[in-house]
């Protein structure tokens, strides 16, 4: 009989079967950097590596060999091995521990395998210092590093300068020093991460935060880091761990902790067969990630063509480029979201709807604005403002369509500032008819309504010149720069945070000056005139320099409801494609636990 015959499908056809749902199954970070491996999570191939390490602690990575000695005689060995080191007086002897009963064992095991405690197995478990051992003032740099779960990555350890001690200092923690060959455990947090001890890391010490173990020469060191990292492994481990705010583990849970044990022989196939398909997922890994960044970079040259067009027919040209290739451009979230600004961005340079010759040019709408501010100065309902900025024109490296003026933003809003709570003063823990508006209370363009704070009437009444109008937009000044966002009517004249601003306007279209300043035209220079300091703000003033490129009112009607229809467009191509990543994400899940029946 051969090898293969008493073993179930290949692996390798598992993951070929399915490797474009490995590949494709992806899950969006909930905090994205530049590249395209930060933004999203390879979902699939995580699952998949899951997937390996599970198959192979269970017996089903490999075939079983009749002719492997079984591990009932492996285990023998280990026992005599360790009662020779017991007699030697280099080991203590373990204390006994019950046999892993049927309801205690994690899974079937094959045949020539056995279910044994930790303890057993283990010629040493042993703990890093106790915290009142070392203290921060005790690390230097370059000296003798410490393991902590932080430094256990991918069953390997990296190093730490800042997480080390002089010579003299690790020398009265020797009874903690790790050798080549010794697993370290996490003891709390993130409970199961491990790491092998290499020559490199020969005479470091364990940190307070792992557990070291130390095996006979009868075990496969890599297997049991395979076994550790299991899911069914940590499974127990976590079911096991003690703690409600951070899980720890103990002595007895690891003593305790149910191995199944294979032949020793079957132990080193399995390892190779591991690294053999961990490689294949590295290359997965590779070929996604580079794919991912190819569409990605793609996208944004064929957005970046629309918006640098010198005219119309660049315009039509590079429009066409992307109208060809529509469904398959924007299939990521990324990629939807730049299409979202680049929409935006068309708006603001006057690109997404024709100019019409008719409209009454933006010059006289500018007028109208200029004359109902002056009758607010009047009125005393706003101060003058003083804008000495230089003529707009100069700054602009893009043409200004036919029609449009640029100008500062003050020349069309007045920006004013929210107020801190009074001192001595807090929010109300019952529900008032003073609403204290929030930063965190901005979301997606708007006020959320969901855990508002209030203030009692006496708060209001100190702080009663600083709310906002729905007539108003919000712009966030600290914390969060730059959301815009419009003011529901249920927040009207309720109290505005200092860390936010109103822009008080008329004659405008609200809608289009909150598409115009959440652009990366305006964004940019929201950065750029952010200060830098500790606490990053965004002055009034430097709001108020910021530049605008103002259509003619009945233009900017046109532009927001062809805004409104394209992000529609994109809402609808995000909502198909998060019901599609959903169903990759399930499939991915189901094959795995299919697999594992």
């Amino acid at each position: 009989m051969s090898l293969s015959s008493v073993h179930p499908e290949p692996v390798e056809g598992l993951i070929t079967k399915h490797l474009e749902l490995w590949t494709s199954a992806v899950k969006r970070r909930s905090t994205a950097g530049r590249g395209s491996s930060n933004k999203v999570e390879l979902y699939g191939i995580k699952k998949l590596r899951e997937l390996i390490l599970e198959l192979a602690v269970r017996g089903l990575l490999v075939p079983q060999d009749p002719t492997d000695e079984p591990a009932s005689e492996l285990l023998k060995r280990i026992a005599a091995e360790k009662a020779k080191l017991v007699k030697e007086g280099k080991i203590k002897k373990d204390k006994l521990l019950p046999t892993v009963g049927d309801d205690e064992k994690l899974f079937p095991i094959q045949k020539g395998w056995q279910f044994v405690r930790l303890l057993p197995l283990s010629l040493e478990i042993g703990t890093g210092p106790f915290g009142s051992m070392i203290h921060q003032s005790d690390y230097v740099s370059g000296g003798i590093p410490l393991v902590n779960p932080s430094h256990m990555i991918g069953g390997r350890i990296s190093e730490d300068a800042a997480v080390a001690v002089d010579r003299e200092k690790a020398n009265e923690l020797s009874s903690y020093r790790l050798y080549a060959g010794d697993i370290v455990l996490a003891r709390r947090g993130e409970v199961g991460r491990c790491a092998l001890v290499t020559k490199r890391e020969n005479g470091w010490l364990c940190g307070t935060g792992s557990f070291y173990l130390r095996l006979p020469l009868a075990i496969s060191r890599r297997f049991m880091v395979l076994v550790f990292g299991a899911s069914s492994t940590r499974g127990y481990l976590v079911g096991n761990a003690v703690g409600t705010t951070m899980v720890n583990l103990n002595h007895g849970i690891l003593n305790n902790l149910p191995i199944a044990l294979p032949p020793l022989n079957e132990q080193h196939r399995i390892v190779a067969k591991v690294d053999e398909l961990m490689a294949l997922c590295d290359q997965l890994e590779q070929q996604t990630d580079a794919s991912l960044s190819a569409h990605q970079t793609l996208v944004e040259t064929l957005l970046t063509a629309l918006t640098s067009a010198a005219d119309h027919q660049q315009f039509a040209t590079a429009w066409q480029r992307i109208a060809e290739h529509f469904d398959t451009l924007f299939t990521t979230e990324e990629s939807i979201d730049q299409l979202k600004q680049t929409i935006l961005q068309l708006a603001v340079m006057g690109k997404l709807v024709p100019q019409d010759p008719n409209d009454e040019p933006a010059s006289e709408l500018l007028k109208k604005i200029a004359a109902e501010k002056a009758k607010l100065v009047k009125e005393g309902k706003v101060k003058e403002q003083k804008l000495t900025s230089p003529e707009p024109r100069a700054e602009l490296s893009i043409e200004i369509p036919s029609g449009w003026r640029a100008v500062r933003l003050g020349d069309l809003a007045f920006v004013k500032g929210g107020k801190r709570l009074p001192a001595g003063h807090a929010f109300t823990s019952i529900e008032t008819p003073y609403i204290y508006i929030r930063v965190t209370d901005m979301k997606n363009g708007t006020v959320n309504e969901e855990g508002l704070a209030y203030i009692d009437s006496e708060t209001h009444a100190q702080i009663s010149n600083y709310t906002i109008s729905s007539d108003d937009l919000y712009i966030t000044i600290a914390g969060t720069i730059g959301d815009v966002g419009v003011v529901p009517e249920r927040f009207d004249g309720m109290n505005l945070t200092e860390n936010a601003a109103k822009l008080v306007f008329r004659s405008l279209n609200k809608l289009w000056l909150r598409n115009t300043l959440m652009s990366a035209f305006s964004q940019d220079q929201f950065r750029e005139k952010t200060n830098q300091l500790a606490q990053p703000k965004l002055a009034l003033h430097r709001i108020e320099s910021c530049l605008v490129l103002v259509p003619p009112l009945a233009e900017q009607h046109r532009i927001v409801a062809k805004v409104d229809e394209l992000m529609a467009l994109c809402d609808q191509l995000k909502a198909r494609l998060s019901d599609a990543q959903g169903t990759q994400l399930n499939l991915a899940d189901a094959i795995a636990e299919q697999a594992l029946v």
